[in-house]
């Protein structure tokens, strides 16, 4: 079980510092999506340049020109790319095919996804690596969790690694390796927390079986 630390509103010289003391407890590193607007593919080369042993994620959340938007993560040093589950199949198939040509890897983000049962098994089919599970700011807002979608993505994926991503943190993370998804995904939950490094060991021992 991998942890991916998602960074959304540090900018890039605050991201940098944090993952010099974080690095030990983390296996990927997103770029998430407010941080890409505001840094752009710099971050992600930044990162990937100063953390060889870590791997990048852009949160480019594709929806349109797949293989094109996925092959600027990719060539900035980007391991993984998202494409959005919404989008059309002919989008995340662009992404699946920059990705095999670089050697590289595509996790769909299924968030307004509303009919996971009939959506996963055509997604799975286009060859993508990594299915995520995510309930957006929003949603938390108003009382959701991941954990129902996420047992329901169990019941359904196959052939794919699973993420999860939504409001976890150490009180909640025990809930999530109990489903034993393949990358659970944290943000807020280390970087906000008083000791980042704390919680960050925390979560990553509850990872390790």
């Amino acid at each position: 079980m991998k942890l991916q630390l998602a960074i959304d509103e540090l900018n890039l010289q605050q991201a940098l510092e944090k993952l010099e003391s974080l690095e030990p407890y983390i296996d990927i590193v997103e770029v998430g999506t407010p941080f890409l607007i505001d840094a752009g593919r710099e971050a992600v080369k930044q990162i990937s340049e100063k953390f060889p042993s870590l791997e990048v994620l852009c949160d480019a959340k594709i929806m349109d020109a797949g293989a094109y938007e996925a092959q600027l993560a990719y060539d900035f040093g980007a391991e993984y790319v998202t494409v959005l589950g919404i989008t059309d199949n002919l989008t995340i198939k662009g992404c699946v095919k920059q990705a095999k040509k670089q050697n590289r890897q595509v996790m769909v983000d299924m968030i307004c996804v509303s009919d996971l049962a009939s959506r996963i098994p055509i997604i799975e089919s286009l060859g993508v690596d990594v299915i995520a599970v995510h309930t957006g700011a929003d949603q938390q807002a108003a009382g959701r969790t991941p954990l129902d979608d996420l047992k329901e993505m169990k019941k359904y994926a196959k052939n794919v690694k699973i993420a999860v991503a939504g409001g976890i943190n150490s009180n909640t993370i025990y809930d999530y390796t109990a489903l034993d998804p393949d990358i659970i995904i944290v943000g807020s939950g280390i970087l906000n927390a008083d000791s980042p490094v704390k919680e960050a060991k925390l979560i990553k021992q509850a990872l390790v079986k």
